[in-house]
């Protein structure tokens, strides 16, 4: 009988083993972060303040285009404002929405034009129910383009001939956000009741019918 060949067995240790998975973990991940990060670069951010900041999150995630919405805080001195501490005023910042945008998709003149037509831009107190610094209007303009589109957009409403009132919100350059209390994301989705009875109590859609009749946002 011949004798048989056996190949030596080759053995790998826990450890080689290991290191070799964590390695191809390592070359994935960081495939999938390069793609990740080309895909965030290809987006842009723009900020709102329309009063309750609750309010303004629904007309932007209704929008193609738009990855995502933040509550949260801008334009004032003070770093991590809590909610309490705005509203009390004091901090300079103001109640805002944050949209996370693909400029590839919906325009900032787009957003803009929702904007506009979720506000009272005429009130310089607040916004319907809710009075005070914390809830005025204002256009953050995170840069030169989006300041200067702002402006065409604020004046072409100013020459359209339909107000007989001043629109006070102003366009300011965006300096900062503070991201709001993680409760007051969302709030429209995960409090619908409760967040259509302050809708309602505060009289902000009856006042935007009356501001932009059918265009009024909701």
């Amino acid at each position: 009988m011949p004798t048989l060949f056996h190949p030596p067995t080759i053995r790998f240790g826990h450890r080689a083993i290991i290191l070799a998975a964590l390695a191809g973990s390592l070359l994935l991940s960081a495939s999938l972060a390069g793609a990740t990060n080309d895909a965030e670069d290809d987006l842009a951010r723009a900020t709102f303040a329309g009063g309750c900041f609750w309010c303004m999150e629904p007309p932007y995630d209704d929008l193609d285009g738009v990855v995502e919405t933040i509550s949260g805080f801008s334009g004032g001195h003070v770093s991590n404002p809590a909610y309490n501490d705005v509203v009390r005023g004091g901090t300079g910042h103001r109640e805002v929405v944050q949209v996370v945008f693909d400029p590839a998709v919906v325009d900032y003149a787009e957003l803009l034009h929702v904007f506009w037509r979720n506000v009272d831009p005429f009130d310089d107190g607040g916004q319907f129910c809710d009075r005070g610094d914390a809830y005025r209007t204002a256009i953050f303009a995170h840069s030169d383009e989006q300041k200067n589109q702002a402006r065409v957009s604020l004046e072409a409403l100013e020459e359209s001939g339909r107000f007989d009132q001043a629109i006070v919100t102003p366009i300011l350059a965006f300096e900062n956000f503070y991201a709001a209390e993680d409760y007051h994301q969302g709030y429209y989705r995960e409090n619908p009741v409760r967040y259509k009875f302050y809708r309602w109590r505060c009289g902000r859609d009856d006042r935007l019918e009356e501001i932009w009749g059918d265009e009024a946002g909701g």
